[in-house]
């Protein structure tokens, strides 16, 4: 795994803008939203069941936060950059006791169609982070359509279900039309966060350590970012902490049921 991450830390890819701080664009993709990709059959897993979307009456339809009475986080990722990272955090994760949520770019899947059941099979949540990675909000309605519903087309080709969340790309949190838009594609809830890692900066292990705890509680839904060596490095670290406090990291799904 070390190896792998050495070798990737120098072609990461963006993490989302936050309030304050605007992380560099992703690499440019060819593939427009309105149409999607094809894969061969080689390429592309054959669609299996997998969790659909649930609603959460007790929640907001905007949710940044799960119940404070339990002790629950939920470790959450802007899935997109160098598989062998991304496959390198779920592997630390699981090796730390840990389920944590993948929200995936539909141009990511696109690139590295074997991940999403990579993310299934360690029984981590899986969901939509728009197609394109831009930045939602500003976009027409037509536009901001088209980026959540392409990737909910590319996450049920590839495990049969539009995936169980949708974050919103760029952006902290949905407006109102983008919110109204993705629950038309069939997402009771746009998911947000409240505490910010801010590992897409580069800041070094041992500041995303101190990022993540130093606002953690129980309930928190938290930013992370595949792509970036710094995540990795920081996640043993992360969940010792966790659990020194008494805190569990489970799927997003888990912490909210």
């Amino acid at each position: 795994m070390r190896t792998g991450v050495a070798l990737a830390a120098g072609t990461l890819t963006a993490g989302c803008s936050t309030a304050g701080a605007v992380a560099p664009s992703p690499a440019a993709h060819s593939a427009s939203p309105a149409t999607p990709a094809t894969h061969t059959a080689s390429q592309a897993p054959t669609p299996a069941s997998a969790p659909t979307p649930r609603s959460f009456p007790k929640q907001p339809e905007q949710i940044t936060h799960g119940p404070r009475t339990r002790p629950q986080v939920a470790l959450t990722f802007h899935g997109q950059g160098d598989p062998t990272i991304a496959k390198a955090l779920l592997g630390e994760a699981e090796k730390g006791g840990a389920r944590v949520t993948v929200l995936a770019v539909g141009t990511w899947l696109d690139e590295h169609p074997d991940i999403a059941r990579r993310i299934l099979d360690g029984g981590h949540d899986l969901g939509n982070h728009t197609l394109r990675h831009l930045d939602i909000n500003a976009m027409s309605e037509a536009d901001a359509n088209a980026e959540i519903r392409g990737c909910a087309e590319r996450l049920a080709r590839l495990t049969g279900s539009i995936g169980t969340w949708f974050r919103p790309s760029r952006t902290p949190r949905a407006s109102p039309l983008v919110e109204r838009l993705a629950r038309t594609a069939g997402y009771p809830h746009t998911l947000s966060y409240d505490v910010d890692s801010r590992d897409f900066t580069s800041p070094g292990a041992p500041a995303v350590t101190r990022n993540v705890m130093g606002e953690v509680r129980a309930g928190s839904i938290v930013s992370l970012h595949f792509g970036y060596a710094d995540t990795v490095a920081a996640l043993p670290a992360v969940l010792e902490e966790l659990h020194r406090r008494g805190l569990h990291a489970v799927t997003t799904t888990e912490l909210l049921s």
